[in-house]
């Protein structure tokens, strides 16, 4: 009897384990999708107000400051490695909108709107890959 409870117990113990492991990659891939949520939707926020301002070019230094940080912070970001190939999107996503930025400072409206636009389409395939692997962005209607 004593082995037979040993041997449950190391069950247990063992499936216990992997609940664990399974679940940290749950808790990494879901703190992830929170940080890239306020990543995508700050920068896409700021990239609206900054099109109606457009000629405001201390909002264009600092919106293009805030987006350059932004861009440094997703670089240094831990990825889990559920969501590793969604990532160089999220990185091109928040490029082009430091390099939007970055066009309205030198009074560049036209190139503004191109590289907003890219960021559009870029946030569409990072989203895109997210949902494909079971993780979508929490704000996902």
């Amino acid at each position: 009897m004593n082995s037979y409870c040993a041997r449950r117990t190391r069950r247990l113990a063992i499936a216990a384990l992997l609940a664990v492991l399974c679940l940290s990659g749950v808790a990494l891939a879901g703190t992830y999708l929170n940080r890239a949520l306020v990543l995508v939707k700050h920068s896409g926020e700021e990239a609206e107000f900054l099109r109606s301002h457009l000629y405001d070019l201390e909002l264009a230094r600092i919106t293009q400051r805030v987006a350059e940080a932004r861009l440094r912070a997703a670089r240094e970001t831990q990825v889990p490695k559920e969501v590793e190939q969604a990532h160089p999107h999220l990185l091109l996503l928040l490029e082009h909108y430091e390099r939007a930025a970055s066009a309205a400072l030198e009074s560049k409206p036209g190139k503004f709107a191109e590289l907003v636009n890219q960021a559009h389409d870029e946030e569409q395939i990072f989203r895109s890959i997210l949902r494909q692997f079971g993780w979508p962005l929490p704000d996902e209607h």
